[in-house]
């Protein structure tokens, strides 16, 4: 059934590309803290750059959870499902790092990338993974589901709040929700 993977193969990554979202997975060393599960997407916010490392585009969000444990301890998981088409899941564990978007290899990182286009302004960090373990399983209960579009609220309240709070209200939103992660761990820098 399940199989581990020496590397993404070509064949791993073309698969990664036709899905429409992935999870990403984190946890405190805490065993009274909070681990988390994040859906993220869409697709072209993952960028698989070799065969043991991946990136995906951190935009501002209500949390900063993944951000705060890979801070204190680096281990991830990104996971992806087949909605559509042969049931699969791949997990990718490994190691990451989180670089902001006003450090000085943000820049370079993101044109390697080459996400999707996100609006700049909601571009948080790109969490950069070194992946240690490639594996599949069945995913004989992942359901198929049809894909039918891109929500556009993320715009929709970058936009919004940047209309109403002026040109610093995201950099303002970070202080206020993201500085630190629901159990007190430290989370986005924000520089002021």
């Amino acid at each position: 059934m399940g199989r581990v993977y020496a590397e993404i193969t070509p064949p791993l990554r073309q698969w990664i590309e036709r899905q429409q979202l992935f999870f990403v997975g984190t946890a405190p060393l805490s065993g009274e803290a909070h681990i988390n599960v994040s859906p993220k997407g869409p697709i072209g916010t993952l960028s698989v750059l070799g065969p043991h490392e991946v990136a995906y585009l951190d935009v501002v969000g209500s949390g900063a959870e993944t951000v705060a444990h890979l801070r204190e301890n680096g281990r991830i998981i990104v996971m992806l499902c087949a909605f559509q088409g042969p049931p699969r899941i791949l997990r990718l564990h490994g190691s990451g790092e989180v670089i902001l978007a006003h450090e000085s290899r943000f820049a370079a990182l993101f044109e390697r990338c080459d996400f999707a286009a996100v609006r700049p302004e909601t571009r948080r960090a790109i969490i950069r993974i070194d992946v240690t373990r490639v594996s599949d399983s069945c995913g004989y209960g992942v359901p198929l589901m049809s894909y039918q579009r891109e929500r556009p609220h993320q715009d929709a309240w970058a936009e919004k709040k940047l209309r109403v709070g002026g040109p610093n209200a995201l950099r303002d939103y970070q202080v206020d929700k993201n500085a630190v992660s629901v159990d007190g761990l430290p989370g986005v820098d924000v520089p002021t």
